[in-house]
């Protein structure tokens, strides 16, 4: 019989890609959690509450580590009325992908799939990934089904030398600078220049490409990527709003700076 609590290490991966790779498949409505130094994974019926903060001795799973600014227990994890449910427990909201905060006290529902939470510092957010295993068909009354599960996913396509492009562009936020900015267009191409001596990359072929990606997005229903939905002046604008959407969605993560070499 699997144990119905698992540790995950850091090298797992991110969650956004599917479930970590197992011997036995999860049971229905697993809890899966990841920070910055591993997490865990829960089953619904072991009666765990899982506790994550900053302070590793004090909680199941670290997040934000060495940012005095979020609680030491910055949040609990536990299964109620048939659900998995987010409570705040520290003195920082708690940001859903759709922008919706969780603040001191408050509790949230988790819906099946994956989330990415993002505990809000005045230094940077700090990723936690939840993702919830799918249901039977069918589901618990009030629960997610399968058919949740599928057409929860935000991650937004991307062809080989978008990601490349993009993840270039966006190399400060993947490294948790605490105020990130995109690189300018003639250090994206000098970089990749210097990656892929073979490729033509250049200034123009670079903001091209992104260009390309924000229609793309905007055609789909994502909002702040032209021109005409920033308040002048646009600056860094449009390209900030790609990025923090891609993070968001976890189109993106920190394992992506791999294409970048060592």
């Amino acid at each position: 019989m699997a144990s119905k609590i698992i540790l995950l290490p850091k090298e797992v991966g991110s969650l956004s890609r599917g479930l970590p790779p197992a011997d036995v498949p999860p049971q229905p409505e697993t809890l899966f959690v990841l920070g910055a130094n591993g997490g865990m994974s829960v089953a619904p019926d072991a009666g765990f509450t899982v506790v994550f903060g900053r302070n590793e001795p004090e909680v199941h799973v670290c997040v934000g580590g060495g940012d005095q600014h979020v609680s030491r227990r910055q949040g609990i994890l536990t299964r109620q009325y048939a659900r998995w449910v987010l409570t705040n427990t520290g003195k920082r909201p708690i940001r859903f992908p759709d922008s919706r905060l969780v603040h001191r006290g408050d509790q949230a529902f988790l819906p099946a799939g994956y989330t990415p939470l993002f505990v809000v510092s005045p230094r940077q957010d700090h990723l936690l990934e939840v993702r919830i295993s799918a249901a039977r068909p069918g589901g618990a009354a009030g629960g997610p089904t399968l058919q949740e599960e599928s057409t929860l996913s935000d991650e937004r396509d991307l062809e080989d030398d978008e990601r490349l492009v993009i993840v270039c562009l966006a190399q400060r936020y993947l490294q948790g600078d605490p105020q990130p900015h995109p690189l300018t267009w003639a250090q994206v191409a000098d970089e990749l220049k210097r990656r892929e001596p073979h490729r033509n990359w250049t200034e123009k072929t670079t903001a091209h490409l992104v260009s390309g990606v924000r229609r793309k997005l905007s055609r789909k229903g994502v909002h702040g990527l032209l021109a005409k939905e920033v308040p002048p002046p646009v600056g860094n604008a449009l390209n900030h709003n790609l990025i923090t959407d891609l993070l968001e969605t976890a189109t993106i993560t920190k394992d992506d700076l791999s294409l970048l070499g060592p």
